[in-house]
């Protein structure tokens, strides 16, 4: 007598499609960032903070630049200051929020401009190579000659303070290292075999760096990103701890500790709270720019 076996349960098609596709780096890196409880704390820290800089001021009930001469210095919950007040009774939570704001935008508008001309001038000097190549490096080396913070300060001195100058400013400098390292990931990139079939393809040199070496590049440059912008935060803290950078009445981290130094003795308040404004932000960035640098290295894999 003849047994017919019944088939066996049909697979899951969609773990059959995994195993054939396998992981892309890309999901293996996102899969290994948010086991990094350090990073994935610093994004939702970092989440809630740019929250805060975006709505906070909206909701206290003060504008950053209102004087109360019956709340100077003002201590913590008191007169309706959460935070309390300056020297010129201004609600530093409104100050504080407003400050962040401006700090992270600086960070971001000037990690951007960075960004822009370091990919752009690394990518072409390592593809192109050969003279084109020494001469483009010669420039980033004469530029890095030049003290970071005098160039800065000259810039600042010779145009004036305001916004826009200090995003280009503090941009126009911090691109050199990015260009170094974009160009040093070119000069590998293009010996591969995908730029030799962009070649025979007929494709021009400047399609070949748009379409295949720069998106090529996004992982060192992603995780570079994410150190430059606290460097960036601090050199603009720097700047206007100086005086040379943001102008009151507006704010910043660094006006704000740079007044809060000032009056220490009075209301050392007016600078602790600025300050781990500041340290929280900073280690914020730090943690996530370790966390994708662990998950994006492909010797960790």
């Amino acid at each position: 007598m003849n047994v017919i076996l019944a088939p066996g349960p049909p697979r899951n098609a969609a773990l059959m499609e995994r195993a054939v596709k396998g992981r892309s780096l890309w999901d293996d890196a996102r899969r290994r960032l948010l086991r990094n409880r350090a990073a994935v704390a610093s994004m939702m820290v970092l989440g809630l903070l740019v929250l805060a800089a975006l709505v906070g001021p909206l909701l206290v009930p003060y504008a950053y630049d209102q004087i109360n001469k019956n709340d100077v210095l003002a201590p913590p919950l008191a007169a309706g200051h959460l935070l309390g007040a300056d020297s010129l009774g201004r609600d530093l939570l409104a100050r504080l929020l407003t400050g962040l704001g401006v700090s992270l935008a600086i960070g971001a508008v000037a990690t951007t401009v960075s960004l822009v001309i370091g990919v752009a001038w690394g990518a072409t000097a390592g593809y192109l190579g050969g003279v084109v190549d020494e001469v483009m490096m010669r420039i980033v080396d004469v530029l890095y000659s030049l003290p970071y913070i005098f160039f800065v300060i000259l810039l600042m001195v010779t145009f004036g303070s305001n916004f826009i100058l200090l995003f280009v400013a503090i941009g126009a400098v911090e691109w050199l290292t990015m260009a170094r390292i974009v160009r040093g990931q070119t000069l590998s990139l293009k010996q591969k075999e995908f730029i030799e079939a962009a070649r025979a393809a007929g494709l021009t040199r400047f399609a070949i760096i748009a379409r295949h070496i720069v998106p090529n590049l996004l992982g060192p440059v992603v995780v570079y990103v994410t150190l430059t912008i606290p460097g960036v935060i601090l050199a603009e803290s720097f700047l206007s701890f100086l005086g040379l950078g943001i102008q009151p009445p507006m704010a910043s981290l660094g006006t704000l500790i740079n007044t809060g130094a000032q009056d220490m003795e009075l209301a050392p308040w007016l600078l602790v709270f600025p300050a781990l404004t500041m340290i929280a932000t900073l280690m914020c960035f730090n943690f996530i720019g370790d966390g994708l640098r662990d998950a994006i290295d492909p010797k960790d894999r």
